[in-house]
């Protein structure tokens, strides 16, 4: 019996490995094929790179659908948001404060305000289906469009920060990547589904606490470790508008491309987890709105914050 719970605890750890690496591989194959065909980096870095990193989500969620796991599906979004808030940035603001930029209070954080409320009123129905689907696609394409507008004013006004040369690969070997990519992030997938779900049935608990936790956190490792890193290296500027792109895009891309493909049941206990992800960012408004940062006592609160939410899960 342990044997087959640490075969399944190691699968689970390969299966994270095998989404974060086959997201990075993706990425840079697509991104070195769009270069190719004279797509301008500012493009490519608002669509390839940014959905990239939402790709271990998106993954998970399509693969939990299919396997009727719905928890795991709605968890792992619901759940990386609140992680990536309370978490990440919580660990990241205690090792050194966090700027919070102008355009994360304007844009940014309103914008997952309004994609976390939309969530939680399409769960009041039970389900996302196909039209919850389309609107959430639709909120997400609308903003693109804003970042995208938002990037050409800046940059024609030079105040736009050139991103890291994409390295430009040769036709062949970008094919490679990608198909490498895609190939590790569906395997990659398919073993965490499957490891969590024998782990949540084998201890007792439910798909929800798995994946609003382990899984959660299995698919915010690239955050985690960019963040936490750029921390440490005193870049950590622009840590927090990267997270909230991400629980953006996790929740209108992942969960709108999701329901796109089958209709993702959502438990109404989903609903309290979906109030604590919005109140979550509704605390790095109130912690920053006046000093424009994230203080050491503010990563203090957000992680004890975070402390509390985990107690609850184990409780219910």
């Amino acid at each position: 019996m342990w044997y087959e719970i640490l075969l399944y605890v190691l699968l689970l750890a390969l299966g994270f490995v095998l989404l974060s690496k086959g997201a990075d591989i993706f990425v840079d194959g697509s991104a070195s094929v769009a270069t190719k065909a004279g797509i301008p980096q500012l493009v490519i870095g608002l669509t390839i790179v940014a959905m990239g990193t939402s790709a271990p989500e998106a993954a998970v969620s399509i693969s939990s659908g299919f396997a009727g796991s719905a928890d795991i599906a709605v968890g792992n979004v619901v759940g990386s948001n609140i992680l990536n808030v309370l978490i990440i940035l919580g660990l990241s603001a205690t090792i050194v404060p966090l700027a919070v930029r102008k355009i994360s209070h304007i844009l940014d954080i309103p914008m997952v305000l309004l994609a976390t409320a939309v969530l939680f009123v399409i769960g009041l129905f039970g389900f996302i289906n196909f039209i919850g689907g389309i609107i959430l696609l639709i909120l997400f394409v609308g903003y693109l469009a804003i970042l995208f507008i938002n990037a050409k004013r800046a940059k024609k006004a030079g105040q736009l920060e050139e991103d890291a040369p994409i390295k430009v690969m040769p036709v062949w070997k970008s094919i490679i990547f990608i198909v490498l990519g895609l190939a590790m992030i569906v395997f990659g997938s398919d073993v965490t589904v499957d490891a969590a779900t024998y782990l949540a049935r084998t201890f007792g608990v439910s798909e929800r606490f798995i994946a609003l936790t382990i899984v959660a956190l299995g698919t915010s490792l690239p955050e985690l470790f960019t963040s936490v890193n750029a921390a440490i290296k005193g870049n950590a500027d622009i840590a927090v508008g990267n997270i909230l792109g991400s629980n953006i895009f996790n929740i209108l891309f992942v969960l709108g491309l999701t329901s796109l493909i089958i209709p993702v049941p959502f438990e109404s206990k989903f609903l309290i987890d979906t109030v604590i992800a919005f109140v979550a960012v509704l605390l790095i408004l109130l912690f920053s709105i006046k000093s424009k940062k994230l203080a050491r006592w503010a990563g203090i609160t957000m992680l004890v914050s975070y402390a509390g939410y985990f107690v609850y899960l184990l409780l219910v």
